[in-house]
């Protein structure tokens, strides 16, 4: 009788081989731009900071956390049922804001966790860095009616 490592709960060879590659690939894209950050000079680096609307102080870590640092964000969006475009189109610097806090939180496990078990709109103020302008946002024009 052959053993198959699908039948015995265990991960293939393949998968595992595309999760390390895939590891590997989102640290490569970290470090480059993290590396690129670097070379910046400091007219460069505030140059930037200001076409992101971000404090230059922020760009070191935003570029650290990595291109899917935000990926929550819209998800918590549509738990609390904020209009993601209306507020992208109608305040774009608060939308910058909520996306820089989100890429800085610490609490992404949670977040994750309370968005696929459905509770992430009971419980974002006990965890949630942007809990103070969500609750600013569903007393205002960008929230869908339920």
């Amino acid at each position: 009788m052959r053993w198959h490592a699908e039948e015995s709960g265990y991960p293939t060879v393949a998968f595992v081989l595309h999760a390390i590659a895939g590891w590997i690939n989102k640290k490569r894209i970290m470090n480059d731009a993290r590396d690129e950050l670097g070379r910046c000079s400091p007219e460069d680096a505030r140059q930037i900071a200001k076409d992101l609307g971000v404090p230059v102080g922020d760009l070191r870590g935003l570029a650290a956390k990595g291109a899917g640092a935000a990926n929550a964000l819209p998800k918590m969006m549509s738990a609390l049922s904020v209009n993601e475009q209306a507020l992208t189109d109608g305040d774009p610097a608060v939308m910058r804001d909520l996306q820089r806090t989100c890429v800085l939180c610490n609490h992404k496990s949670r977040c994750q966790r309370e968005l696929a078990e459905g509770s992430a709109a009971q419980h974002f103020r006990e965890f949630c860095p942007n809990a103070y302008t969500f609750d600013a946002l569903l007393n205002g024009k960008y929230n869908h009616p339920h």
